[in-house]
């Protein structure tokens, strides 16, 4: 049985809750992998006082409902949650969590980085980062559209890994 959720929350998470969740009562995981991103005290100038996230409430859930599809056609997923957080939050403060969970664990680490990447370039959310000498909005960078990038690129080989995968569960069942 599959299961995945996304959600646009202010509240904090608690990972260790939602990692339980997903394993209860499931014998068909083999690996779950989580990324938490935090807030920093430094970006893209220093002394990062608090960080305000915005969204486009629909839109951004449907954006991450589809980078989850993706990622589903991607990789032999069971589990997928999303979870980013919006208003303002402090240096330490938890962002964003993405938890994946499959059979097989590259299939897990790959599908939670192309969600995390995509995430960071396809989802719709801005971000004003607060500090003592004013507040600024944070542009796109060049780094996060490569990091997606890569993801294009590497496709016909996540095809193979994921042939693989459905060729080892086929036999072992």
């Amino acid at each position: 049985m599959s299961r995945f959720s996304v959600s646009v929350q202010s509240e904090s998470f608690d990972i260790g809750q939602i990692s339980a969740d997903i394993s209860e009562g499931r014998t068909d995981i083999g690996a779950i992998v989580s990324f938490t991103g935090l807030v920093r005290d430094f970006n893209e100038k220093p002394d990062v006082t608090a960080l305000t996230l915005e969204h486009y409430p629909g839109m951004t859930e449907s954006a991450l409902d589809n980078i989850i599809q993706q990622a589903c056609e991607r990789w032999p997923l069971q589990d997928v949650r999303v979870i980013h957080r919006v208003g303002r939050l402090t240096p330490g403060d938890p962002i964003v969590l993405v938890v994946t969970a499959s059979a097989h664990r590259l299939a897990a680490f790959d599908a939670c980085a192309f969600i995390m990447d995509y995430l960071k370039t396809q989802a719709p959310f801005w971000k004003k980062e607060n500090t003592d000498y004013g507040d600024y909005w944070v542009s796109a960078r060049e780094s996060d559209q490569n990091a997606a990038a890569r993801w294009v690129e590497n496709t016909e080989t996540t095809e193979h890994v994921n042939s693989k995968a459905q060729e080892v569960n086929h036999e072992s069942a």
